[in-house]
């Protein structure tokens, strides 16, 4: 018997990690001095949180210590059931060389029980979309091997793009140049951002206006032979809900009213690093 865990980069949302069993390590941000741990939107104010964003505040995030995953995973040992853990891309944070380290110290200490971890090599709910499909495996009694086959293969499909609005936070990250930033937020230029199957992210594209995003959006679908039929079609925004009410319209439009679509507000750890603005987009493709 085992327990499986994910953390709160993955995005779900709270009441669906409940009903779906997982336990959730919570990562952490801080925001005008002051520490969080994200709690998958149960008591998150993210309309303070982004107008703060939006005054000019400057949110951080941190990796979690060696002793926070212990204080998570021990309890679990402790009861003589075994761990899964599925992650965010270990490309992405420095978080795991902590959470190694933790794993080390207790398979000496429950040498009898196992400690299991999969990189989704993806973000938000680009590792949420994994995370719930291997959620539904173990719920129906799936073995860590089975998960670590499936999970394989959903991965390998899993497609994730994004574009920001404000290149500031992209610049702060140093990916982009100063005199980049300013040039692209004067022409009203959104960088489109993809995750490649190392895990990493990159820069693929440019796009100039919001209608020009969508259509791209759309277009990378059909190249990508998105599967809408068997499943659900992510869409994240970070603080422009009218600008995601019109994407998901527009892919009703495309692929019907009866297209599967999961709607949320992107939270603080994963904006801190993308900035209000943002539109997200994960689906599972034929690459």
């Amino acid at each position: 018997m085992y327990q499986l865990f994910c953390d709160s980069n993955c995005e779900l949302w709270h009441t669906e990690a409940k009903a779906l069993g997982l336990q959730v390590i919570r990562m952490p941000y801080v925001l005008d001095g002051e520490e969080f741990y994200y709690d998958l939107g149960e008591n998150t104010d993210f309309k303070h949180f982004y107008d703060r964003m939006r005054a000019g505040a400057v949110p951080t995030t941190s990796a979690i210590n060696e002793q926070n995953y212990i204080d998570y995973f021990e309890p679990v040992l402790k009861e003589g059931r075994d761990i899964y853990y599925i992650t965010f891309s270990h490309k992405l944070s420095a978080t795991f060389e902590s959470m190694e380290r933790a794993i080390a110290a207790l398979k000496e200490k429950y040498p009898a029980r196992e400690i299991r971890t999969f990189d989704t090599k993806s973000i938000s709910l680009g590792t949420g979309f994994q995370v719930r499909l291997a959620a539904e495996k173990y719920n129906a009694g799936a073995t860590m091997d089975e998960l670590d086959a499936y999970l394989e293969e959903v991965r390998a499909h899993t497609v994730v793009y994004f574009v920001v609005d404000d290149l500031v936070y992209l610049k702060r990250g140093g990916r982009i140049s100063a005199l980049t930033a300013a040039f692209g937020s004067l022409l009203g230029i959104k960088p489109m951002i993809s995750v490649l199957p190392d895990g990493s992210l990159q820069s693929v594209g440019k796009v100039k206006g919001s209608k020009r995003v969508f259509a791209e959006f759309v277009r990378i679908m059909r190249e990508h032979n998105c599967n809408v039929k068997d499943y659900r079609v992510e869409v994240l925004q970070a603080d422009c809900p009218e600008t995601g009410d019109a994407f998901v319209e527009t892919l009703k439009k495309e692929f019907g009213e009866d297209i599967k679509i999961d709607y949320q507000v992107v939270g603080p750890v994963i904006a801190a690093h993308c900035g209000p603005g943002t539109l997200g987009l994960i689906f599972y493709g034929d690459k």
